[in-house]
């Protein structure tokens, strides 16, 4: 179907996408809150990326945490705006009959991406001051690959489910 021709349906949003909507706003508010209360005891340098062991290779100032905020919030925010526009994506199989199907699961597909992105975000910075404190001493081995393949997974498992709703 080409993009001009197709339909530009108002769907009403559900109750999964307004709980991990507010569940993303609330971690990304505890997780600024938390660094405003920890602030002062956080060493004036922190580590800022990590080797392939999950050991800290490279240091810079505490601003960095809130970088790190920052852009899973605008990330968020983009991904947000763009989900409100499923008419818009790239499908397989897009009929006026499974529009409406589509749009749900495609919809559905960037709201569950962008909360996981921001809990990576969050959770960067948050370990990034555990490290800068002395709490931990690097990230687990785990950490990377656990977000890649939640990412790919979420992908994955949304692609399927297109092609079935065809």
């Amino acid at each position: 179907m080409i993009y001009e021709n197709r339909p530009k349906l108002i769907i009403p949003r559900t109750f999964l996408e307004n709980v991990l909507d507010l569940a993303g706003i609330i971690l990304f508010i505890a997780s600024a809150g938390n660094l405003i209360i920890q602030w002062s005891s956080i060493p004036d340098t922190v580590p800022i990326h990590f080797n392939a062991a999950g050991e800290p290779d490279g240091w810079g100032s505490k601003n960095h945490l809130w970088i790190l905020l920052v852009v899973g919030l605008i990330t968020w925010v983009l991904l947000t705006i763009i989900e409100k526009f499923p008419h818009i994506y790239n499908y397989l199989y897009l009929t006026d009959e499974n529009a409406e199907r589509q749009y749900k699961n495609a919809r559905m597909m960037i709201n569950i991406l962008k909360n996981e992105i921001l809990i990576f975000f969050v959770y960067m910075s948050w370990v990034s001051g555990q490290i800068a404190n002395g709490h931990n001493n690097n990230l687990s081995l785990w950490d990377l690959p656990i977000f890649i393949i939640g990412i790919t997974g979420t992908i994955a498992f949304f692609i399927v489910r297109s092609i079935k709703l065809k």
